[in-house]
């Protein structure tokens, strides 16, 4: 019996992860495979996964910490898909602010699950705003120092480097990119790709569904330092419910606006936005909205053109600010959404905090 194959896709938070993962998975399926997705996030009530799950992907959620500190819950999660359907395929999508998964989760999950799966390269998808700033200086400042450091130990780590959104950068610029990528790591297969557009994913798809590499040796992180520059984000998960008795809500317009006017508020603050992410259903429909940081505009990932009197918003955002100044904002923008749609709010959950220290279930130190 051929092994399940196992595809870890990470990748700093705005990178374009779970819009990879969703055009990947559509692919495999067009190629008669059954694909299951597991998502990861450091809280319950995560928009890739409602939106994945509206897309009609078999999704499981790890929550409450990241793969690499809850291993035990990354493979429950992939043997629970085998009481459903056996995946020929698993997705796996990280915190967007993990690294060390070579040594964390590849490794252990090949020395204690080797005959079930057959290991692709560990891709690092690069957002080139992100990689501009950071490994050429060009740019607009917002990482800082620590955060850097994450940004570049997952690139370190790469067995595969997927720079996406090249469809945002003109082609001198993505060239300096991926220059300034070999320079630094050399070694990696760097594929140039959009998935919002669909270019290239043909080579993106070849490169994943190859085996990866002999793992001899494991990089060296310095997890106070790693520690420290997860914990500078603010993180916030919420759920409310938007009630109208009168014109039914446009589900495109309430997330655009609501992103917008928690875009003004973390500006009035001086909070550099990591990655926002709204998300508006009416039970059937989905429609998404993103933003990617203070200087980008708000982006409609995913449009519904849908409307109804009750709708569900999801929220997620990791904002360098304090927790609670992160959720006076998002409280006072539901509640200035709510007025301007003449609507009754119904705040369904809501968590902010600052991620704890990473602490691996499992480390294999090589080389």
């Amino acid at each position: 019996m051929a092994h399940a194959h196992f595809i870890m896709i990470g990748g700093f938070l705005g990178a374009g992860k779970t819009t990879l993962i969703s055009q990947l998975a559509r692919r495999l399926q067009v190629d008669g495979k059954h694909v299951c997705i597991v998502t990861n996030d450091q809280a319950a009530g995560l928009v890739d996964t409602e939106l994945l799950k509206s897309q009609g992907f078999d999704v499981n959620e790890v929550a409450g910490s990241c793969f690499c500190c809850n291993f035990d819950g990354l493979t429950g999660a992939i043997a629970e898909f085998d009481g459903r359907q056996k995946p020929d395929v698993v997705l796996a999508e990280p915190v967007g602010s993990c690294t060390d998964l070579i040594a964390t989760i590849a490794i252990p999950m090949q020395e204690r699950l080797g005959t079930e799966f057959t290991h692709s390269p560990y891709a690092v998808v690069l957002k080139p705003s992100h990689g501009m700033r950071i490994l050429t200086g060009q740019g607009r400042g917002g990482f800082s120092p620590k955060a850097e450091y994450i940004f570049l130990k997952q690139l370190e780590e790469s067995e595969l480097i997927i720079i996406n959104r090249i469809d945002e950068l003109p082609a001198e610029q993505i060239a300096i990119l991926r220059e300034a990528i070999e320079q630094r790591f050399p070694g990696r297969r760097i594929v140039l790709a959009s998935a919002k557009t669909g270019q290239n994913l043909d080579e993106v798809y070849e490169a994943l569904l190859q085996t990866a590499p002999q793992r001899d040796t494991t990089m060296q992180v310095d997890y106070d330092v790693y520690a420290d520059g997860e914990a500078e984000l603010g993180w916030l998960n919420a759920r409310a419910r938007l009630t109208s008795q009168g014109l039914a809500i446009e589900l495109d317009r309430v997330v655009v606006e609501l992103v917008e006017g928690l875009k003004s508020r973390f500006a009035a603050i001086d909070a550099e936005p990591a990655h926002l992410k709204v998300l508006a259903t009416d039970g059937q429909h989905a429609s998404v909205a993103n933003l990617i940081s203070s200087d980008s505009s708000t982006m409609l990932s995913v449009s519904s053109e849908s409307a109804d009197r009750e709708v569900t918003l999801t929220i997620n955002a990791r904002v360098r600010v304090d927790p609670q100044d992160l959720e006076q904002a998002v409280r006072g923008s539901l509640q200035a959404i709510a007025e301007s749609l003449q609507s009754e709010l119904t705040l369904l959950d809501l968590q902010s905090f600052r991620p704890g220290r990473p602490e691996p279930t499992h480390r294999v130190e090589r080389g």
